[in-house]
């Protein structure tokens, strides 16, 4: 369709239905995980160990869910990622004995990764480029939605069904994806096995770029577009990988430091949600400044905004003042709604495209491991002030490489969606 008619609402059920639906899952059972194995016989230590494993899962699924998206396509990837979600969740629920259980948390995060590479792929080859953060924001913030929804979806069920009845909330919230997934239109076909060959074209979407379809092309590897685009990895990847750390770690300082200050939980969970619902109501202007300033804009405020709550947030002594530093981590980490993913489509090669995004969502799941790694080691061998604070040294790192190596300018406007080029400054966009 022309640029200028393109609108989030003619993809809207297809693209972000399945994300609020899968966000809900995992909302879902992220509060009851460590209950859940503790009821199983896991220590408090085992209990915490069974909640990481959701990162795990992912982190070492990210290069191999390139292929599984070459193979089959976004739609059917997309799909198969969800019902492999169901299939965990139902375990869980079902599960016997800890290392049961534990697997199915595995699995989860192997869904994850699959799911988040399909649609980050599918938003990228299907929305115009000067469209392309406001849509990867709403698929950000759409995701934070779900996830915010999830335990109060789960809450009712589990007052009649006991823990289990969260599980089951994430089955049903996952096949609902897998079936609305299927009405996700198809943009290229998907690659036969033993071809060796790049896909061929089933869409407008990838209709004439050089490369995709050609025979003569030798599909591209994850070794490939590493060699190709290394420099990318090393050097913005870096800055990708700082924001994960910051994000991840905010997640938990919030209640660390209630804790710590001798706030009760239910100050602590008010505290923590209103912070979240800072942080979903700003995704869609912090996609349309990326669209119309740069990615600049938004990336480097993003960061500087975190380090300074994470900064302040020691100085606090009483609920008033940790709302208030709540807040501001909240805007920061809101207005940086899609970053990621914006930045990454942005970089990424067509074709070639899921090998690199596979391999940007490594960077950023090491840094979402690694953030509250560097922060508990801070912590245990200083005080939890000291972990904060270097932190909040992360979050200045993190601002200052995005500063050197985002591009400086608004996306070129009547470059194609997908073009292997990050932002630069261009003739004026169209009205948005």
């Amino acid at each position: 369709m022309p640029a200028e008619s393109f609108s989030l609402k003619s993809i809207a059920i297809p693209a972000f239905g399945p994300t609020l639906l899968y966000g809900l899952a995992t909302g879902a059972i992220l509060p009851v995980i460590a209950l859940t194995a503790r009821d199983l016989g896991a220590t408090v230590a085992l209990a915490a160990l069974v909640i990481t494993l959701t990162g795990v899962g992912s982190l070492v699924t990210n290069v191999p869910a390139t292929v599984l998206t070459t193979r089959f396509g976004e739609k059917w990837a997309l799909v198969i990622a969800a019902l492999w979600c169901a299939t965990a969740m139902a375990t869980a629920a079902l599960a016997p004995v800890l290392w049961l259980f534990a697997l199915a948390v595995f699995m989860v995060g192997m869904a994850g990764s699959v799911f988040g590479l399909a649609r980050q792929s599918y938003l990228t080859e299907a929305v115009p480029l000067y469209f392309r953060a406001r849509a990867l924001s709403t698929l950000g913030g759409v995701n934070r939605i779900g996830v915010f929804a999830g335990p109060f979806a789960a809450a009712g069920v589990i007052h009649f069904a006991g823990i289990a009845g969260a599980y089951w909330v994430g089955a049903a919230a996952a096949l609902l994806a897998a079936i609305i997934s299927l009405r996700v239109p198809e943009l290229r076909a998907p690659v036969p096995a033993g071809t060796g060959r790049a896909a061929g074209p089933r869409g407008s979407a990838r209709r004439g770029r050089r490369g995709a379809g050609d025979p003569a092309v030798p599909a591209p590897t994850v070794r490939s577009v590493l060699g190709t685009h290394g420099k990318v990895f090393r050097t913005l990847g870096l800055g990708i990988l700082l924001i994960a750390a910051v994000r991840a770690s905010r997640q938990a300082v919030i209640p660390l430091w209630a804790q710590h200050i001798g706030l009760d939980p239910t100050q602590t969970a008010l505290i923590y949600g209103l912070s979240g619902a800072i942080d979903m109501l700003i995704f869609y202007p912090a996609g349309k400044v990326m669209d119309l300033w740069g990615r600049r804009w938004v990336a480097v405020p993003c960061m500087l905004t975190m380090a300074a709550g994470l900064a302040l947030m020691p100085l606090t002594t009483d609920r008033t003042g940790l709302l208030l530093v709540s807040l501001i981590l909240g805007f920061g980490n809101g207005i940086g709604s899609g970053i990621v993913m914006t930045l990454g489509a942005d970089f990424s090669p067509s074709p070639g495209r899921p090998q690199f995004l596979g391999i940007w969502r490594l960077l950023a799941d090491s840094g979402t491991m690694a953030g509250p790694a560097l922060l508990s080691a801070v912590t245990a061998l200083v005080s939890l002030s000291a972990g904060i604070g270097a932190t909040a040294v992360l979050g200045l790192l993190g601002a200052a490489a995005l500063w050197k190596w985002v591009p400086k300018g608004r996306p070129g406007y009547g470059q194609p969606s997908g073009r292997a080029a990050g932002p630069v400054s261009g003739p004026d966009l169209p009205p948005a």
